[in-house]
């Protein structure tokens, strides 16, 4: 079994892995719009900040004030941060009339992350 601490180092060695996408859902069309690795789950979710805050620039306003507002929603963000330190994978979609934005971020080896007792 794995301590707190050696589960935290693990993680650091293994680190995230962030992607952002676009794509039109009816057109079955997908842009890649980058992806980078990230040692924690905090600089993981500090880079999928960046993007969306990029993306919410480019948005019409309504589109944008719901990406920003996703930006400061400190719980939401707890739980992201949750869901990595987990193992598991965390999305976010961004929708603008007939296009969608993925942001996510993963372990980059899931298979190696300790799992919680139950």
């Amino acid at each position: 079994m794995l301590t707190r601490t050696r589960a935290v180092r693990l993680e650091l060695r293994l680190g995230f892995w962030c992607e952002a996408i676009a794509y039109y859902p009816q057109g079955h069309r997908t842009f890649w719009l980058g992806s980078h690795s990230a040692a924690t789950p905090r600089l993981a979710m500090r880079w999928l900040h960046t993007r969306a805050a990029h993306i919410a620039d480019q948005l019409d306003p309504p589109a944008a004030a719901i990406t920003r507002h996703w930006l400061t929603d400190q719980a939401e963000h707890e739980h992201a941060l949750a869901l990595l330190v987990n193992g598991e994978l965390y999305a976010h979609a961004i929708h603008e009339d007939s296009l969608r934005y993925l942001l996510s971020a993963r372990p980059a080896n899931r298979t190696a992350l300790p799992k919680q007792a139950p």
